[in-house]
């Protein structure tokens, strides 16, 4: 084996140097020689302390070689400060040593590069062997002076075969994270898109779960080329570790709710924030996919950010493509809200507070439509104590406070509705008091259409809050409408003239209010009356019993079919687990807040939304509610109507010939209706005769029947 040349001049050089070093120093102490090996050693601590700051590898070999020059630098200072050649000799035995150690060690021809150069090969034996499978060549390369985590990513990715014919051309470690890095990755052969890469395929070099391992596109950057040719591996061990255990909301979110299988496919958070006085959690969230509308499962979303799914604390809000969903801690919807005179007092555009909503923003209704110069209808539904009759309260004490006249009727007589007539013009409380109320109103469209205005003495339409108008806007309540539109004596006539009203009384400054349970045909409501009030008035709809018979009557009244909020039959709050319960053989606990009060309303733009309606309390005086004086007719007016025999008291009973034609007499001189049955037939016109006669339940009054049709 042959010794390189540079190995043999080196080796030289230091047997060379050694005498220089050992005699300059004693013999001539102010030569430029020991200046010149001193500042040799000044650099060549340089490059030591050089070497130990690096962050790459092989700090020890470029250490090793810059040591010649260190320890030379220092038997030269030993050599000058010793006496003559010290004790012993030691100037000669320490440069003797330190030529020695060169020329074994050799720093500079064996350090100065990363692979230490091969020996010369032997000569070839004789005999060939036979030739071994051609193995596939290796991608070529180039040593670009990578650090030491892309060269150690390279060696696992080589390792591995070099997955899909790829290259790592760069590794970086994410801050602060052990073990999460991203790969540049590019296809081995130029032009040769990457395809058949997976996750798999990337966690199994680096021992992490595919879970932990995202693919990504690299994009066009200046100086780095992108496309089909380069992929970008993040690999998250560290990272999905956290997200796991102790997720951010955002990453909560993108996890449980914003997945495909979510309570939001497709959504992303805004921003999610605490109000710690109202005691509520809001997160905002909008549709990454702008064009995409937002399709929420409240129970999912509940389950994912791990709420309590409970629909009388969480709620949600959707406008367009964002939406609020509301967290609260206690039923925000049991507060009581009280009425007041200066939030029922209209303002100039006739709107005042009717109630309040989940977050505490107040909700408006309306006395009149002052966009479309008219007086404005009303339809408020529910079941049995819901809470219709307080609405009724507070929606009159508006109108009375706006200078406006109300009548209100009723199919029966009750604590409540017999208070309110304290403070209004008329109140009564069965079906006929409700045929002539609306008989009446329908009269007054023709009286107020000819009743002259005192400026220019011609009639004109209804115009609210002009004083120059000689009536006031008068409003008619028919409370449990749908049944008395069912009577069998007055029903026709009630539904007939309601239908009526709605069409003409609002040019007039007449509005009518109807109240009940049901708003569909079947039940008095025509089509046109449906689609009259729904235009012309702010439908409020308190809880109908279900949830889905709520959301039935709301979707009745809106112009669109938006996402009806739901109100439970009672608010209770979900304690303890129902399974450890039953197996205790526990009650349920009976913690539930009545929801009577709770309403949604349907504004201008056919998105209904929850409120809790203001509370007026009927066991003490309303009279903090209603204006000092009740507002009435004109005298012009009740004398119109008293001409058309329609002003006198409502509640005395049918007079002859006012809803039916008067009974002809027979030869006999005695009575007979015109209609089939009595009362004058109880219907208009001739039609059918009253559904209030006898039924025949036996052979004997069908015998009587058959003897009065014949007058046997």
């Amino acid at each position: 084996m042959s010794t390189p040349r540079s190995v043999t001049l080196e080796r030289l050089a230091y047997t060379l140097t050694a005498p220089v070093l050992a005699v300059a120093p004693n013999l001539y102490p102010d030569s430029p020689v020991n200046q010149i090996v001193q500042l040799a050693g000044a650099a060549g601590i340089g490059g030591w302390i050089l070497a130990c700051k690096s962050d790459e590898t092989g700090a020890g070999r470029k250490i090793l070689r810059w040591s010649p020059l260190v320890l030379a630098a220092a038997i030269d200072v030993t050599a000058k400060i010793t006496t003559d050649f010290g004790p012993y000799g030691l100037d000669g035995l320490l440069a003797a040593g330190w030529a020695a150690a060169g020329f074994l060690v050799m720093p500079f021809s064996r350090h100065t590069r990363r692979r230490h150069r091969p020996a010369l090969a032997a000569p070839a034996p004789v005999a060939q062997l036979a030739p071994a499978e051609a193995a596939e060549p290796a991608v070529a390369v180039p040593d670009d002076g990578a650090d030491a985590l892309t060269r150690g990513a390279r060696v696992l990715w080589e390792q591995a075969g070099m997955p899909a014919r790829t290259y790592i051309v760069k590794a970086t470690r994410h801050p602060a994270m052990r073990h999460d890095m991203t790969i540049l990755l590019r296809a081995s052969e130029t032009g040769r898109p990457i395809t058949g890469l997976s996750q798999e395929a990337v966690a199994a070099p680096f021992g992490v779960h595919a879970g932990d391992v995202v693919l990504a596109d690299v994009a066009i950057q200046p100086g780095r080329q992108g496309g089909p040719g380069w992929l970008e591996a993040r690999i998250t061990p560290d990272a999905n570790a956290r997200r796991r255990t102790k997720p951010t909301p955002q990453e909560r979110w993108t996890d449980k709710v914003g997945s495909p299988k979510g309570g939001a496919p497709g959504s992303e958070l805004v921003h999610r924030t605490r109000d710690d006085v109202r005691g509520v959690t809001f997160y905002r969230a909008k549709m990454a996919d702008p064009t995409e509308t937002p399709r929420i499962d409240l129970a999912k979303v509940c389950r994912g950010l791990g709420l309590p799914e409970d629909d009388s604390c969480v709620f949600v809000l959707i406008d367009g493509t964002e939406f609020l969903i509301s967290a609260f801690d206690e039923p925000p919807l049991s507060a009581i809200f009280p009425a007041t005179r200066e939030l029922l007092t209209p303002d100039a555009k006739g709107m005042y507070v009717c109630g309040f909503t989940i977050t505490g923003q107040p909700v408006k209704t309306m006395v009149f439509q002052h966009d479309k110069n008219a007086a404005a209808h009303g339809l408020i539904l529910g079941v049995s104590r819901s809470g219709k009759t307080q609405f009724f309260a507070i929606n009159m004490a508006a109108q009375s406070l706006d200078g406006q006249v109300v009548w209100l009727s009723t199919v029966r007589k009750d604590e409540k509705t017999s208070t309110l007539g304290k403070y209004i013009d008329r109140q009564g409380s069965n079906a006929l008091w409700m045929a002539r109320s609306l008989r009446a109103a329908k009269a007054l469209c023709e009286i107020r259409a000819e009743m002259p205005w005192p400026h220019d003495g011609q009639p004109h339409d209804y115009k609210p809050g002009d004083s120059r108008c000689p009536y006031r806007q008068l409003n008619v309540y028919a409370d449990e409408f749908m049944t008395a539109a069912q009577d069998g004596d007055f029903g026709e006539f009630i539904q007939q003239d309601g239908e009526d009203l709605t069409v003409t009384g609002l040019k007039y400054g007449i509005g009518f209010n109807p109240a009940g349970q049901s708003p569909f045909a079947h039940n008095g409501f025509s089509t046109e009356m449906k689609d009259n009030l729904r235009q012309n008035s702010r439908p409020t709809i308190f809880n109908m019993g279900s949830p889905g018979a709520t959301r039935k009557a709301a979707e009745g009244t809106m112009e669109n079919a938006y996402d009806v909020p739901t109100i439970p039959a009672r608010y209770s709050r979900n304690e303890g687990s129902a399974i450890e319960r039953a197996m205790k053989g526990e009650a349920d606990p009976e913690n539930g807040v009545s929801t009577g009060g709770v309403a949604v309303i349907v504004l201008d733009n056919g998105r209904s939304v929850l409120m809790r309606s203001l509370f007026a309390d009927f066991d003490t005086d309303l009279a903090g509610l209603f204006p000092d004086d009740v507002k009435r007719l004109t005298d012009h007016e009740i004398a119109e109507l008293t001409k058309r025999g329609l002003w006198f008291d409502w509640n005395e009973p049918v007079r002859p010939g006012e809803f039916w034609p008067e009974p002809d007499e027979d030869d006999d001189g005695g009575s007979r209706p015109r209609g089939k049955g009595g009362k004058g037939g109880g219907k208009r016109g001739g039609k059918s005769g009253s559904s209030s006669e006898p039924r025949i339940t036996s052979p004997r009054q069908a015998l009587e029947a058959i003897k009065s049709l014949s007058d046997a």
